[in-house]
């Protein structure tokens, strides 16, 4: 395992997280019972990972429970990565559809102590806001308290993790702009690289990057979600595909899933002449990238863990090969869309 500086925090992380949200929830097609699911962390610390990243909404606290109490004699060990925002505790979740936030000092106070009581600690190293909206991004009373909390050390750090859909450019990059964070969260993939690549750019100097005119370097560590594009880049999802009804992959329409495996048809001579499959330059594709911190695959189970470990090796992909696949990407692959809006 491979490890890379989170930010301005200086603090370690792999470069493969535990994203702990699927022992909390069953929003990928599976239920991981509690006792899989510390068989789970620990294999993962086995395997070098020290982050875990969760929330305090995956089941309720039920996923920050599970970790708390499976490292709760290693905590120097890990590093504990969790979120906060929705009013978990006076709304009741329909399903998918999301609760109202709040984003108050006081609501802030009380959605950490029970996040740090749940987890058995006495302090967070990275706490983000979870899915925020602009005009929380824009709340200056919020991040001073935020950075008032630093500064007592029950959190070390803290960050922004952006919604679930593809968008959300304008609320990142004003965060990494006028806000203390050390960390951003987002949607990044082969097939999904927008809005992603303007935070990585905006990480960059003008002489790290020929196309960034900037002198300023916002050093905030990128951490990457949905790096399979829901599955499809792993192989395991194909157009006959058909999800069940909790799953929350269910919102990809059919015509996504098409257009996507023509895609990965064209960048599959990439990953042949580098000898790998489809997932590994998945995963070695964004590590290729210097700003991005740590990647966070969606694990149901130890052999898609390991699979995801065996990923952080150091042999990435050069710049032109980057520059090829960004290309690809701007110019929809060379494959004919199919989606219609």
């Amino acid at each position: 395992m491979k490890y890379r500086k989170l930010g301005r925090s200086g603090i370690k992380v792999s470069e493969i997280g535990f994203g702990a949200w699927t022992i909390g929830l069953n929003w990928w097609g599976k239920s991981i019972e509690e006792e899989d699911a510390v068989k789970m962390l620990k294999r993962a610390y086995d395997l070098g990972i020290n982050f875990f990243e969760t929330a305090d909404m995956y089941g309720k606290g039920k996923s920050e429970k599970i970790i708390g109490q499976v490292f709760k004699d290693m905590r120097k060990e890990v590093i504990y990565s969790t979120k906060w925002g929705y009013d978990l505790y006076n709304n009741e979740q329909i399903g998918h559809n999301e609760i109202p936030q709040k984003h108050t000092n006081d609501f802030l106070h009380f959605a950490l102590k029970e996040s740090l009581r749940r987890l058995q600690t006495d302090y967070i190293d990275v706490y983000s806001l979870h899915n925020p909206k602009i005009d929380a991004m824009k709340n200056d009373i919020l991040f001073d308290e935020l950075d008032n909390l630093v500064i007592e050390g029950s959190i070390k750090s803290h960050g922004v993790a952006l919604g679930p859909a593809i968008g959300w450019e304008e609320e990142g990059l004003y965060a990494m702009k006028n806000r203390n964070i050390t960390s951003l969260q987002t949607v990044y993939n082969i097939l999904e690289q927008d809005p992603g690549r303007s935070f990585l750019n905006i990480n960059l100097k003008s002489s790290d990057k020929k196309e960034v005119k900037q002198d300023k370097k916002y050093d905030v560590g990128i951490m990457v979600r949905v790096p399979d594009a829901s599955g499809v880049l792993t192989g395991k999802i194909n157009e006959d595909t058909i999800f069940k009804e909790n799953d929350h992959r269910s919102y990809r329409k059919k015509e996504w899933i098409v257009e996507a495996m023509k895609k990965i048809d064209k960048i599959k001579p990439i990953a042949d002449s580098r000898g790998w499959n489809i997932a590994q330059l998945a995963i070695k594709f964004i590590l290729s990238n210097e700003p991005i911190s740590t990647v966070i695959p969606t694990v149901l189970d130890i052999e898609e863990l390991e699979s995801f470990v065996d990923m952080s090796d150091g042999k990435y992909l050069n710049r032109p090969e980057l520059n090829q696949i960004e290309e690809m990407y701007e110019n929809n692959f060379f494959v004919n869309s199919v989606i219609h809006n």
